[in-house]
């Protein structure tokens, strides 16, 4: 069944200021609506309870790439055209890229946008595993001020985010710091990986996965288990261990929490043999 389109009121701001203003209002009544290509399913499914939205699509201050010495800054607003497109993106950050090309097809790429897919949350979503290896730093806004949030820390469970109402997404922060690395990018649910080795031992190692937990899941513990390790089979293996006490994998209509496991043990260890060969 569609929705019932008049039930709903979408305001559009001209400024990120008038935006702020709207969020702040009514304990967290209005909620941003960008891209739209999530909301848009929804809305169309009949299965879209939010009725309140401000359009955000067309505020510049959340728009742009900008490069700096040690950092790319990416605009809330940046779509996934913009991410393929960007050359220190392509060269520096691959998997972000790979994680573009593989959401959804031209007509979604135009429209949806880096911001949307971290605050949607969904566990399954492509980019945010991508993100988390690459140690992306969150930047918010609010009337009050804003903050900066490390992506890492950012889900604390489904759908539970640490962004209160009155707050807006305004930038994806990304450390230049990734040469040398080996970039390991999988579309199984999203897993992915970066690492590098220096005088035989694992010097910088950073594991994401999607689809596996209720949020994004970045391994922590996993790479402390490997990191200033030789990889070999003892590692590995004492790594994988700890792998799958960390991951933990849920049962849900997607996929079994046994194949979940079993795949992203398979595909941790073709990463491990991929660096140690790099």
């Amino acid at each position: 069944m569609r929705a019932y389109v008049p039930a709903y009121e979408l305001i559009l701001p001209a400024t990120l200021d008038e935006a702020l203003d709207v969020v702040a209002r009514d304990n967290g009544q209005w909620k941003p609506f960008a891209g739209g290509t999530d909301l848009m399913v929804l809305l169309e499914a009949g299965k879209l309870p939010h009725k309140n939205y401000v359009n955000i699509w067309n505020l510049k201050e959340l728009r742009g790439i900008k490069v700096t010495d040690d950092q790319v800054i990416l605009g809330a607003l940046t779509t996934y055209t913009e991410v393929q497109n960007h050359p220190v993106l392509q060269t520096e950050f691959p998997m972000l890229g790979e994680a573009a090309r593989e959401t959804g097809g031209i007509a979604i790429q135009n429209r949806g946008t880096l911001g949307g897919n971290i605050v949607n949350a969904s566990p399954a979503a492509d980019s945010p595993p991508v993100l988390l290896a690459y140690d992306a730093e969150l930047e918010l806004i609010s009337k009050t001020g804003e903050r900066r949030v490390a992506y890492s820390s950012f889900h604390r469970g489904y759908k539970q985010m640490d962004i209160r109402p009155d707050e807006l997404l305004r930038a994806i922060r990304l450390p230049r710091s990734t040469g040398g690395l080996t970039h390991y990018y999988r579309q199984v649910g999203t897993r992915t990986a970066t690492g590098k080795i220096a005088h035989d031992r694992v010097s910088d190692l950073r594991i994401a996965l999607g689809s596996v937990a209720p949020i994004p899941l970045r391994c922590f513990e996993t790479e402390r288990a490997l990191l200033n390790q030789p990889l070999n089979n003892d590692s590995q293996e004492a790594a994988a261990s700890t792998f799958a006490k960390e991951i933990s994998p849920i049962d849900d209509i997607r996929s079994s929490r046994d194949y979940r496991l079993q795949v992203s043990i398979n595909l941790l260890n073709d990463f491990l043999t991929r660096l140690l060969n790099s």
